[in-house]
């Protein structure tokens, strides 16, 4: 399906899952969606199950919204106790569409429990008490994380999944790469080709040279990355330049941000040192990892950055906001700068990386290698320094899940395409009419 028809079907009402490969414009069409929403005046809610995931959309976690917090699950008496925060209740009670980002890392029963609150706040027993649901998501990567012993259970085998008649869009447009290798590359993985993948890797490998630029490192484990940029920046002499984070608002939410956000509370830079954005800024001319080295400073301190396609760029503060009813409740300020010598896989999520030396031989979950491998833009830009056979391997049931989405994509595509043009307009204007109601 492509952009324009998912899109068609998210103006309609019905509620949608988005998914599709890496690069294939989930968060891109979310947003869009959501600039339609605020220019009707439709109160939407932006939501994901990550703080990573939901900075880049401007949002909060879906535990947050819902009032869910660390539960798995809730009873009747829980549910009345959620209910009865006022700020909860007018949240849920105004909320008229309901976007959910990287949907693949909420639990079953997490997504049964906010079905559960939405149903109880807006005294409605339809799913999520009525409100539309927008989900976006690729199974193939990071699933949930389950107590050891515990059987993950995705969040499309639960109950209200099924009745939610949820139109699945998959969207297979490639805006990331280019490059046609690394493509095939992915798709194997996706298809648990792992012979073929590592054919492919490793062939790309041997006829690799070295990278122009110094690349950002990609590790596992939280210890190695931290250990890297602490000591790349010790080697460089001359003035250390600190930038503290600021926040203003709801201190819970402000606490929660900081918490969220790929920005440091404090961040030190260096001329020299080597960085990454951490946000979205095209009229700026950066995005949300692109990578860069500090050439200078100037005025009362601002880092300026040579980017890898030559760009200067003098970086003014950024913030980060929670919205809620076209008003913010709380934001940070910071730098959108965090140093890039390396960082973990799992930050990595959202990012687009020009280059990368990725280590993946301490992989330790399906899933984990195919998000490494699916930040780059090209094979060009990879120096492998490691990978055992895990990062190959994506979750066996992901698979089934994908074949069926597959499936349902163009049974959703179908019902589209017999609809007309005059008979989806006007199913579009009678949404927006109810939701203005």
């Amino acid at each position: 399906m492509t952009q324009e028809e998912a899109l068609s079907a998210m103006k309609m009402g019905y509620n949608v899952f988005l998914t599709g490969p890496p690069g294939s414009g989930k968060t891109f069409l979310l947003n869009r969606y959501i600039l339609y929403l605020k220019k009707k005046d439709i109160a939407v809610s932006i939501t994901a199950s990550t703080g990573i995931a939901a900075t880049h959309m401007g949002g909060t976690t879906l535990h947050s919204w819902s009032g869910l917090g660390i539960r798995e699950e809730v009873g009747d008496d829980e549910v009345k106790y959620i209910a009865d925060k006022g700020y909860l209740r007018k949240r849920i009670k105004n909320t008229n569409v309901l976007i959910i980002d990287e949907i693949s890392m909420i639990k079953a029963s997490q997504f049964e429990a906010v079905n559960k609150i939405c149903q109880y706040v807006r005294r409605n027993p339809r799913p999520f008490g009525g409100i539309q649901v927008i989900c976006s998501g690729d199974f193939f990567q990071l699933p949930p994380v389950e107590r050891e012993g515990r059987e993950v259970k995705f969040v499309v085998e639960s109950n209200i999944w099924k009745k939610m008649d949820m139109k699945i869009c998959y969207l297979l447009e490639q805006y990331r790469t280019k490059d046609k290798k690394l493509h095939k590359l992915l798709d194997h993985i996706r298809d648990n080709e792992i012979d073929k993948s590592k054919a492919i890797l490793f062939a790309a490998q041997k006829k690799a040279k070295p990278l122009q630029d110094v690349p950002t490192k990609l590790y596992t484990h939280n210890v190695d990355v931290d250990s890297i940029n602490n000591s790349e920046l010790a080697k460089i002499s001359g003035k250390e330049y600190t930038y503290q984070m600021t926040g203003r608002g709801h201190e819970v939410v402000v606490a929660a941000l900081k918490k969220s956000c790929l920005a440091p509370e404090m961040l030190v830079l260096k001329k020299d040192a080597q960085v990454m954005f951490i946000k979205n800024n095209f009229e700026a001319g950066y995005v949300n990892g692109t990578q860069g080295k500090i050439v200078g400073f100037v005025g009362d301190g601002l880092p300026i950055v040579k980017t890898r396609d030559g760009k200067r760029i003098t970086v003014k503060t950024a913030d980060w906001t929670i919205e809620e009813e076209n008003s913010v409740v709380a934001g940070i300020s910071q730098i959108p700068l965090r140093l890039a010598w390396a960082i973990t896989v799992h930050k990595s999520q959202g990012m687009n990386l020009d280059s990368a030396e990725i280590d993946l031989s301490r992989c330790f979950l399906e899933g984990m290698g195919y998000v490494a491998l699916s930040r780059i833009r090209s094979l060009e830009g990879l120096k492998l320094v490691g990978i055992n056979n895990l990062a190959f391997c994506v979750n066996p049931r992901a698979l089934e899940l994908d074949k069926d989405f597959r499936k349902s994509s163009k049974k959703s595509l179908i019902e589209l395409n017999k609809m007309s043009a005059a008979a989806i307009g006007k199913r579009q204007k009678l949404w927006v009419k109810y939701l203005s109601n």
